[in-house]
């Protein structure tokens, strides 16, 4: 990750040096193959969401072939939901991302809420490269080493300072931090910006936040190890709006089972000629700065 701040356009905030469109592009055009290895939950959504989005999703868990499928791949995707399960596994499919160069996105699930997920975090944390760290407000307060309410997997009470708290966590892993919550966040050591996309439905089923977490894993595997700051911005905001279109389309859907269905829906129908990068510009604010 660079030292530098990402640079702020003037068409309204938008840090991206290459466009929502552009990462589109860049996905549909070359399918990352985005190696995930995530919780038991959650892997059907993953392993779709991946897809909807242009990439080729591959869950591979056998200690047999991980570190192959691994270096194979242009993104890898770890999540630690089911923390009892593939810990060593995913140390290793980080180093192999790490050697042939792959983006590696975490997903800290629950961490802050046992010792257990902290030890498992604190793990990957010191020995893999992570290019991207994806969690809820109250795990990427955990992990910042700050207090932070998590019940069970869940990101409960206020946090005022998230934008500060995911710097600093920047600052300490060298990677950028997406931080979700009602307002995402997504910041690097200097700075930090908002991006207000999204709908409150988004939360309503279990999976949401996996499934963000691998979109960031697949924009940064088609963007490559260069973009990640762009990766993470475009990946949260196209998520964000996937959400709202799908939010909008309600005489599809009557409740959080069929909203699920319309979401996965939008995100499979998002396109580059479909996306308005100057409404986008309006939504990414810098909210803080060193």
């Amino acid at each position: 990750m660079s030292d530098e701040t990402p640079a702020v356009r003037c068409d309204g905030g938008n840090p991206l040096d290459v466009t929502l469109a552009d990462a589109l592009d860049a996905v549909a055009e070359q399918p990352p193959l985005v190696h995930c290895i995530t919780n038991d939950v959650s892997v059907s959504e993953v392993a779709n969401v991946t897809l909807h989005w242009g990439g080729l999703p591959v869950m591979a868990v056998d200690p047999r072939e991980v570190e192959d499928m691994a270096g194979a791949a242009a993104g890898l995707y770890l999540n630690m939901g089911t923390v009892d399960q593939n810990e060593d596994e995913m140390i290793a499919a980080g180093h192999a991302a790490n050697e042939g160069g792959a983006p590696v996105a975490f997903d800290p699930v629950g961490v802050g809420s046992t010792p257990a997920r902290n030890e498992v975090a604190e793990r990957i944390l010191d020995e893999v490269g992570v290019s991207i760290v994806k969690g809820n407000y109250g795990e990427v307060t955990a992990l910042a080493g700050e207090d932070a309410e998590v019940q069970g997997v869940e990101s409960v009470g206020e946090y005022s300072q998230i934008a500060e708290t995911a710097m600093a966590l920047a600052a300490d892993t060298d990677a950028v931090v997406v931080a979700s919550g009602e307002t995402d966040v997504v910041a690097d050591a200097n700075a930090a910006f908002e991006v207000a996309c999204g709908d409150p439905m988004m939360g309503s089923f279990v999976g949401s936040g996996c499934m963000l977490g691998v979109t960031a894993a697949v924009f940064a595997g088609g963007l490559g190890v260069e973009n990640i700051f762009e990766a993470a911005v475009a990946g949260t905001a196209a998520f964000g709006i996937a959400g709202e279109r799908a939010a909008a389309a309600d005489d599809q859907w009557n409740g959080p089972a069929s909203y699920r269905t319309a979401f996965q829906d939008a995100v499979a129908g998002m396109a580059a000629d479909g996306v308005d990068d100057a409404e986008l510009a309006s939504r990414v604010e810098l909210v803080a700065e060193r």
